[in-house]
């Protein structure tokens, strides 16, 4: 599972893709109500995963290096 799914993800960076991906979740139900806000369930998704399929795509990792 670990080379399907890698942990290339800061910390940080999983809280912001979390927050961001909640956001546009909101404007599903709140506010304007566009269908775009399901865009939103992709950086939900990675954050709460810790892993992005792009970034193994092109071998980037924002995680600090293991010892």
């Amino acid at each position: 599972m670990e080379k399907l799914l890698p942990n290339n993800e800061h910390v940080v960076e999983r809280v912001i893709r979390v927050v961001l991906g909640l956001g546009l979740l909101a404007i599903v139900f709140v506010g304007p109500q566009t269908p775009w806000g399901w865009v939103g369930l992709l950086p939900l998704v990675t954050g709460l995963v810790g892993s992005c399929p792009a970034y193994t795509l092109f071998g980037f990792s924002t995680c600090p290096a293991k010892k």
